[in-house]
Order: C-alpha cells, then structure tokens, then sequence
C-alpha cells in the first residue's frame, strides 16, 4: 500500500514473519521455528526471493534495514518477554548482506560511556537505527540501572554513549533527531512516552500520543512518526503523530504491525543483497 493511501488494498504474500522490515530492496524477515527460541532471520529481495537465511536464538523483537537495502539488524529477546524492568536479556546483530560480514552480537563490541572505556557483565544492547552511510548506527545500550543511547561504527566494532534514557531509537531522514520511547517517571513499569531528542542540543520533545508505545518508532519523513499499538482484543494497529510535540495521533493503518517505508534505492546503486 502507499503512503498517500494507506488504508488501501493490501497484498497477502506467501512470506511468514513476526517481524518485517523493508528498505532500498531489501526485505528482512523474522521467523520464530519452534517454541523454544529458534528463530531464522530471511533476507528477501523486492520480488520476495529468499537470498539469504540464518539460524538466531531467540524470540524475535526489533528488526531494521538500512535505507540502502545493505545492513540488516535484529533484536531477540533471551530472557523475558518485555523492557519493563530488569528481568529480561536481548541479542543484537548486524548482517552487511552485500560482503557476507556479521557481528552475532553487538555486546561484543568496545564501548565508552562519556568518554572512558566501560566494561560489564550486564549489558544489553538493542534497537539498531541506520546512519546513510551504512556503518554507523544508533541502538540502546542498558547496565547499571542506565538506558545509553549509543553510536556505534560497525566496522571499528565499537559503541559510544550519547545521551541517558533513550531507548529503541529511530533516527531522522535527515539525520538530526532521535525517535524513541522515554520511561514515564524514569520507570519503565509506568509505560513509555513516545520523544524525539535533537542530537545537536540535546532538546527532547514529548509527542501528543500520550498511550504508552512500547515500539520502535518509524519515521515517515521529517515531519511524522509511525509506530504500533495494540487494542484490549490483541489486534495490533499502526499510528502517526507529528514529531515536532503538536497535534495528535492519527490511525495510519487498520489491523497492522511493523510498519517501515520502502525507499528508492538512489541511482547507479545496487541493493543490497
């Protein structure tokens, strides 16, 4: 369906996932295989031709593209079933489809927070947002009672912290802002409050959906985020708000969910897979 209608008509395909993502091409696929926490990432193209498969663990969570179609990133959950508290561990990765390289697990990358080396046991790290340049990413990095906002080089294999309570970040097309869910009161047990934050002042902006988001937000351009929620019947919609705090929540599409927006892979490129 299109932006301009999206409560259009829709096409079934014969592709299963629990979680899905398109961008420059690319379509990334998450597939639970057994109730135990075997799940397999598919890379599909446009024509829904799988390129590439690979076993994860893990119960499937967040899944981006890069705007180019190259780099795929998944976020399963190891323990628990929810970002409210303390109980719960994830596993990030990033695919590079176009070399074949992966990082399994972004834990293992070098990180700094606010400048020095940090090394613990109980760091998690989820929610991988794109850069343009398809090396450089954001993600959310939680230890110690901290929820980091992180930059992270996939090639030199490291994280940098950026900002505190900022989690599952959706970075602007035009690379200025960070959407993400805040914990009301600082405490995720209260609900999420859907922000942005300027990367250049640090200024955050809560948005007028004042329902809890517990979702990694999308953004439709400069000016709109998309995200999910689901109803008391357990059917999940899609939902837009203005990202500048004014207006209010709009429903995007009907009986929806991981909602993303297939951008056109810029001339003389190739996509990804």
């Amino acid at each position: 369906m299109s932006l301009q209608d999206p409560g259009g008509p829709r096409v079934l395909t014969s592709q299963r996932c629990d979680r899905a993502y398109v961008a420059g091409g690319t379509i990334g696929c998450l597939r639970p295989v057994n109730p135990m926490g075997l799940t397999r990432l598919a890379v599909l193209d446009r024509d829904l031709r799988e390129r590439r498969s690979i076993k994860l663990t893990g119960f499937p969570n967040r899944l981006r593209v890069s705007d180019s179609g190259r780099m795929v990133s998944w976020t399963l959950f190891i323990d628990g079933h929810s970002y409210a508290g303390n109980g719960f561990s994830t596993s990030a990765g990033i695919l590079d489809t176009r070399t074949g390289k992966m990082a399994a697990s972004l834990e293992e990358f070098a990180v700094t927070v606010d400048g020095r080396p940090y090394r613990a046991a109980d760091v998690n790290v989820w929610g991988v947002t794109f850069t343009r340049d398809d090396n450089r990413f954001y993600a959310t990095m939680a230890s110690a009672g901290h929820r980091y906002l992180v930059e992270g080089d996939f090639t030199a294999r490291t994280l940098r912290s950026v900002a505190d309570g900022v989690e599952c970040p959706s970075l602007s097309p035009d690379g200025t802002r960070i959407a993400f869910k805040a914990a009301v009161g600082g405490d995720p047990a209260k609900g999420w409050r859907l922000s942005v934050l300027d990367l250049a002042s640090g200024r955050r902006v809560a948005l007028a959906e004042s329902r809890s988001v517990d979702d990694q937000a999308l953004w439709l351009d400069d000016h709109d985020v998309a995200y999910g929620l689901q109803r008391s019947d357990g059917v999940n919609d899609v939902w837009a708000v203005p990202a500048d705090g004014t207006g209010q929540a709009r429903l995007l599409v009907p009986g929806a969910n991981s909602p993303s927006v297939d951008i056109p892979t810029p001339a003389g490129t190739t996509p990804g897979p």
